[in-house]
């Protein structure tokens, strides 16, 4: 049984620029979805939706030019989104234990839109028009290199790539280098970014747009706030995001010997390999409530136990149907639990989507209100559960469960409590 401290969050998301104004903005029921920016004259007709980052962000309110030079955009939300974990806490960015604090990132893709626009810029242009960083930009794993510079950290630092489920299995690997006694902080979280701002114009993600659309992912809406529809029974397809999501988990002992306020505490994880498809899951669900009941036995909870659950629920056709067999039997008989997602509001975020929903179910932990399903407003008839539909609902929630499940069968599964160990056996 796990017994780990969050003790800071921090996020820069589509809707909120912090966790803070992300978890009042999913409350206020706020949608970060609109036209593209290569949408013809703004039009997402022509050229699609996105739920890019709060225009609002700023790299320069978190590092310095030459930072900003040297890195990706998804590197640039780590870093901020990572700093705000760190004064969320309570922690002296300067005073962090260089040896004994570990750096854990999730990402799916990278630093792909600088790789991209080196490419089109050598295109057009030739090899004298290519950015002589881009090497420096394009690999997974430099937001952890980023953010160890950042605060001259020096213990462990991994990139972890699971797809949407980059985020939880990045918990799950620093929680293991916790208890492993390697470390007694790790920053931690997950990130997807990259997409045109600034004045670009290579507009690397409307490729992406046009691949999703081809492969049968897009859900081809064009009202944003009908655009992805969690569990609902006329779903379609996603729309694709971008944001950062990030904790400081600690030790308990180390957490109390500073005397920090814990917001949460991570009590369980799993994770397991769906190997059913590329892109599609298993359709009985059968992995998806293996790695529940998983993590529920790693926690020491039952399901009778949970009072939410932040589902992954994409808004596809196969993905939900998939997922609410997987809940209708892990919940089946007596149950409180209430679920949710968090996509009608931020689009998919990728491997930042799990982090995000950890932070709307310790939201719920610390206010009583859990999120409602955006969009939704018909449920797919196979559901036997508690969706929150409508507005938010009020729920005392101890034990939250949070799934995230990606592409290539990458299935995981958190428990997060309000109490330490012992009030949520």
């Amino acid at each position: 049984m796990m017994n780990l401290a969050i003790t800071g969050l921090g996020a820069i998301s589509p809707i909120g620029l912090s966790a803070a104004e992300l978890g009042d903005n999913l409350l206020a029921g706020v949608i970060g979805i609109r036209a593209a920016p290569w949408a013809i004259d703004g039009d997402p007709a022509r050229g699609g939706l996105y739920g890019a980052v709060d225009d609002r962000f700023d790299p320069h309110d978190w590092m310095n030019d030459r930072v900003v030079a040297g890195t990706d955009g998804f590197a640039r939300f780590a870093l901020a989104a990572s700093a705000q974990a760190v004064a969320d806490a309570g922690l002296d960015p300067a005073g962090l234990d260089a040896e004994r604090t570990a750096v854990v990132h999730g990402t799916s893709m990278g630093g792909h839109f600088a790789l991209s626009r080196a490419q089109w810029d050598y295109d057009r242009a030739g090899a004298g028009a290519v950015d002589p960083k881009t090497q420096i930009k394009i690999w997974p794993n430099m937001a952890a290199a980023q953010i160890a510079m950042a605060h001259d950290l020096h213990g462990p630092s991994m990139t972890v790539t699971t797809a949407c489920a980059s985020s939880l299995d990045a918990l799950g690997t620093a929680a293991l280098y916790l208890e492993a006694g390697m470390a007694d902080v790790a920053l931690v979280g997950a990130t997807e970014g990259g997409y045109a701002r600034d004045g670009d114009q290579a507009h690397f993600h409307a490729a992406i747009n046009a691949a999703e659309a081809g492969y049968g992912m897009s859900s081809g809406q064009l009202d944003p706030t009908r655009a992805m529809l969690p569990f609902a029974v006329d779903r379609v397809g996603i729309v694709s995001g971008e944001g950062s999501a990030f904790f400081v988990l600690e030790t308990a002992e180390h957490a109390a010997a500073r005397r920090a306020p814990v917001k949460a505490w991570l009590r369980g994880y799993a994770s397991l390999a769906d190997a059913h498809h590329p892109s599609s899951p298993e359709p009985d669900g059968r992995w998806e409530e293996l790695v529940m009941t998983k993590a529920q036995a790693s926690a020491g909870v039952a399901a009778a136990d949970v009072d939410a659950l932040v589902a992954h629920a994409t808004g596809t056709p196969k993905g939900d149907s998939a997922e609410i067999r997987a809940l209708n039997r892990v919940f089946e008989g007596p149950s409180k639990v209430v679920v949710t997602g968090l996509k009608g509001h931020t689009a998919h975020t990728g491997a930042a989507s799990g982090a995000m929903n950890i932070m709307a179910g310790i939201r719920a932990m610390s206010g009583g209100r859990l999120v409602n399903v955006a969009g939704t407003t018909k449920l797919d008839s196979e559901i036997n559960f508690d969706v929150a539909l409508g507005e938010p609902r009020t729920v005392d929630v101890e034990v939250c469960q949070v799934n995230s499940f990606g592409f290539g069968g990458q299935n995981a599964s958190v428990i997060v409590t309000r109490s330490g160990p012992g009030a949520a056996s």
